[in-house]
């Protein structure tokens, strides 16, 4: 199982974590809402997950760009 972490705005993979035995409560997972749980997590059908954050880059551009939040996808 491979947990890949992508910038939700971007798109830029922001690293993999590959291990097979890997527990949600080790990712930190378990604090998440449900609600947070099904816009963070994907879960796909070959087993990994996909993490949806938000990369150094978009962070400040969205700083800088309150604005920017508006809009479907800011920063693509």
């Amino acid at each position: 199982m491979a947990v890949n972490y992508i910038c939700r705005h971007c798109r830029t993979s922001m690293g993999t974590i590959e291990e097979k035995e890997i527990s949600e409560t080790r990712l930190g997972f378990h604090f998440l809402t449900p609600e947070e749980r099904s816009d963070i997590i994907a879960y796909n059908s070959n087993g990994d997950i996909t993490v949806k954050v938000v990369c150094d880059y978009c962070r400040e551009a969205l700083e800088a760009n309150p604005e920017l939040l508006l809009v479907v996808n800011p920063l693509q």
